[in-house]
C-alpha cells in the first residue's frame, strides 16, 4: 500500500489509473470522425430520479448525484473530481473548476485558495473571492441546513476566512489537516455564489453585505432557500440566470425533466465552451419506461436494465454503444437508530449481525444484476481497488450464512413462533435480547425502498425471503427516489416522522465518495447524511483521524471497524448504470464519480458515427469545426 503524499494538491487516486472494469479508469469512449456543431442530445436520468433543488447549497434530503450534477453545469464548482487527461486518473482542479492548485502551509494549519482569472457571470460582472465569501458567511449561518453539514467538519473546521485579493482566499484551519482529505472531501464543498445578485434579504430589497452578520446572512439564505423550493418557477426565476458555468437553464418541469443551452456568456476556458445547442435530462418513472424509448430512438444517451444485458447485441447493431457506467460508491440500506418502533432492535450489534449474514449478495449480483453488480462490505468500495483498501478489508465478516444468523438470534434470547423470531429472554445479559426489548417483543421491521426498478423490486423480495428463514419478517414499501430521501431524514424517537425502520435509496449505488472514501458525513455522530443517527464514540474518533493523519493506516482502521460494526446494512453495489450510447454522440467521459461534461460531447458525422436516432440526428446544424 502506498502512503499519502503531504502536499496532496493533486489527487489523483490509485483507484482510478486502470481501465474502467479493472480500476476505474475514465473511459473515453470511441474517437475519431468529423466533428460536427450543433444538435440536442437527450440523457435519460435514473428511474424515478427528478431533480428537485437548484441552489448551490442543498438541505438534508435534496443531496441526490443529478441535483449536484445539473448544478455544476450552471456554476463552475471550485474544486470537483474531474479528469486529468494526461495522467489519465483523476483530479481536483482542471479547466471545469474555478479553483487552481491550493497550496497548504503552516505545517498543514493553512490553506490558499486561487481563483481562476478572467471568469465573469454572465451579467458581465467578475466571478472574484467576494463570492466564496458569501458562500461561507451564508453556510456557517445556515450549516444545520446544509445537507453535506457534519459536526467539526466545513464551515466548523475553518478559524478564520481571509481575502487576500480579487482571486484568492486563504483558510486558517482549527488544527492541522490531512492534505488529502481536506481537498478531496472540504474544498470540493467550496461554491461561488453571485453576491452581487443573490445578496438581498427580502424580494425587491437592496442588495449589500448582509451576509457579514449572522442576521443578515439567515435572512438572505432564508430567502433564496424559499425560492430554491418554488420547483416550477426556475425556467422564469431571475435568480438562476445569474451563472458562470457553460450552460444555462432553459427548462425545469415540475416532473423534473431539465433543459440546458449554452452560456453565451461564459468567459471559462475555451475547451469547456460546449458544442451542442440543447442537452435534455429526461427522468422516467420506471427502468422499463426508459427501455422503451430508448429502443425507439427517444434517447440519446440512456441506459437497460442488467435484465436485458443478454439483448445488448440489438443495440449495438443498431448504432450504440453498450458500457457499464462503475461508480466510486458503496451501496446499503439505513437502519434508523432512533426508530420510534424498532430502534431498540436496531441497537443490538448481533441482530444487525444476524442481518447482514442473511443478504447473499453474490446471488443478488449473480441473478438479479446479471452480474453488473459487486459486493459492499464496509465503507471503503472494494472495487475500484484503491490504497483506500486494506487486505482485511477485502474479506466478507459476514457471509451468507442462515444457521449463523439462527445462532446469533436464539444465543441472545429468541425463539421462533409461528414464522416470527421473538424474545423470550428480555434483559440486558449477555445472552439476553437487550435494552429496550420486552418479552414476546416481535423481530418486525419495515423497509422503504425506492420504487423504479425491476432489479431493485426483485432485490427486496430475495431479502425479505432471506430474512424470514431467521424468523424476521420485513414488510417493504415501495416510493419514489425523491419520497425515500425526504422520509428519511435523521430524526428523534419523538419527531412524528420518525417511525421509519430501514431506508433503501441505492438502485444505482447509496452514497458517491468523494477522492477520499472517509465517512464523516455518512457515520459520524450528528452529520446531516447519517440518515440513521448511528452514533459511536470510537467510529467518531477513528473518522476524525482520517481527516487529521496523511498515515494511510488511518483510513484502514475506519474501513476495517465499520465495517465490523454495521452502521448500516451492506447491500451490493451495482453499476451506476449500464449506458447505452449513440456512436455518433462522442467525448462522454464515464466519471467514476458520476458527474458529467456536457460541454465535451459532440456529434460526428452519421456516416462515420453510426445510427441512431434520426430525430435528434436531424436537429444537428452547422458546418464542421
Amino acid at each position: 500500500m502506498r502512503s499519502l503524499k503531504a502536499a496532496a494538491a493533486v489527487l489523483v487516486l490509485a483507484a482510478l489509473t486502470g481501465c474502467t472494469r479493472e480500476g476505474g479508469r475514465v473511459d473515453m469512449g470511441p474517437t475519431g470522425g468529423v466533428p460536427v456543431e450543433g444538435g440536442t442530445a437527450t440523457m435519460a436520468l435514473p428511474p424515478n430520479a427528478t431533480p428537485n433543488w437548484i441552489f448551490p447549497i442543498g438541505p438534508p434530503g435534496y443531496g441526490a448525484s443529478y441535483n449536484a450534477g445539473i448544478q455544476f453545469l450552471m456554476f463552475m464548482p471550485v474544486y470537483d473530481a474531474v479528469l486529468d487527461k494526461d495522467k489519465g486518473g483523476l483530479t481536483t482542479h482542471g479547466p471545469s473548476t474555478l479553483g487552481l492548485k491550493p497550496k497548504y502551509s503552516d505545517g498543514n494549519k493553512t490553506v490558499t485558495v486561487p481563483l481562476r482569472k478572467g471568469v465573469k457571470w454572465s451579467d458581465g460582472k467578475p466571478v472574484t473571492a467576494r463570492d466564496l465569501e458569501f458562500w461561507f458567511n451564508l453556510l456557517k449561518a445556515n450549516k444545520a441546513n446544509w445537507g453535506s453539514y457534519s459536526v467539526g467538519t466545513m464551515p466548523d473546521n475553518v478559524k478564520r476566512f481571509e481575502t487576500l485579493d480579487d482571486h484568492t482566499v486563504r483558510l486558517r484551519l482549527t488544527r492541522a489537516y490531512n492534505p488529502d482529505w481536506f481537498t478531496a472531501n472540504q474544498l470540493t464543498l467550496m461554491r461561488a455564489l453571485p453576491q452581487h445578485a443573490w445578496g438581498a434579504r427580502t424580494d425587491g430589497g437592496p442588495i449589500g453585505d448582509f451576509d457579514r452578520t449572522k442576521k443578515g446572512a439567515k435572512a438572505v439564505f432564508a430567502r433564496l432557500t424559499q425560492h430554491a423550493k418554488s420547483l416550477g418557477s426556475y425556467g422564469s426565476d431571475p435568480l438562476w440566470r445569474t451563472v458562470n458555468g457553460p450552460w444555462k437553464l432553459a427548462g425545469w418541469r415540475d416532473s423534473g425533466q431539465v433543459t440546458i443551452v449554452p452560456n453565451e456568456k461564459f468567459t471559462g476556458p475555451k475547451s469547456q465552451r460546449p458544442h451542442l445547442d440543447k442537452v435534455v435530462f429526461k427522468p422516467f418513472t420506471t427502468a422499463d419506461s426508459e427501455y422503451n424509448v430508448l429502443r425507439s430512438g427517444g434517447v440519446d444517451y440512456g441506459y437497460i436494465p442488467p435484465s436485458v444485458m443478454a439483448q445488448k447485441g440489438k443495440f449495438e447493431d443498431k448504432g450504440y454503444r453498450v458500457d457499464p457506467w462503475e461508480g466510486w460508491a458503496a451501496t446499503y440500506i439505513v437502519y434508523n437508530f432512533n426508530s420510534t418502533h424498532a430502534g431498540p432492535l436496531m441497537r443490538q450489534l448481533y441482530i444487525r449481525r444476524a442481518m447482514q449474514h442473511l443478504v447473499d449478495q453474490k446471488a443478488m449480483s449473480d441473478v438479479i444484476w446479471q452480474g453488473s453488480a459487486t459486493p459492499t462490505l464496509g465503507p471503503v468500495p472494494v472495487t475500484p481497488k484503491s490504497q483506500y483498501l486494506s487486505r482485511a478489508m477485502e474479506r466478507d465478516r459476514y457471509p451468507f450464512s442462515v444457521d449463523k444468523a439462527k445462532s446469533l438470534l436464539k444465543a441472545h434470547g429468541w425463539e421462533t413462533k409461528g414464522g416470527t423470531a421473538r424474545c423470550v429472554r428480555p434483559g440486558t445479559g449477555a445472552d439476553e435480547c437487550g435494552k429496550g426489548i420486552e418479552r414476546d417483543d416481535p423481530l418486525e421491521l419495515t423497509l422503504l425502498s425506492q420504487s423504479g426498478s425491476t432489479e431493485t423490486t426483485n432485490m427486496m423480495q430475495e431479502l425479505k425471503s432471506s430474512l424470514s428463514k431467521a424468523g424476521i419478517d420485513l414488510t417493504v414499501r415501495q416510493q419514489p427516489l425523491n419520497s425515500v430521501l425526504g422520509n428519511s431524514i435523521p430524526c428523534t424517537a419523538k419527531d412524528p416522522g420518525c417511525d421509519w425502520d430501514m431506508s433503501f435509496f441505492g438502485t444505482a449505488g447509496s452514497w458517491y465518495y468523494p477522492l477520499n472514501p472517509s465517512g464523516e458525513q455518512l457515520f459520524s455522530t450528528g452529520a446531516s447524511a447519517n440518515f440513521g443517527n448511528f452514533s459511536d464514540k470510537k467510529a467518531d474518533r477513528i473518522i476524525r483521524a482520517v481527516q487529521y493523519s496523511p498515515d494511510m493506516k488511518a483510513v484502514h482502521a475506519y474501513g476495517e471497524y465499520l465495517a465490523d460494526q454495521l452502521p448500516v446494512m451492506w447491500m451490493p453495489n451495482p453499476a451506476y448504470q449500464v449506458s447505452v450510447i449513440r456512436n455518433d454522440l462522442r467525448g462522454i467521459e464515464q466519471n467514476p464519480t458520476v458527474t458529467f461534461a456536457p460541454q465535451d460531447w459532440y456529434y460526428v458525422k452519421k456516416d462515420q458515427g453510426g445510427a441512431g436516432s434520426e430525430k435528434t440526428g436531424s436537429e444537428k446544424k452547422g458546418a464542421e469545426k
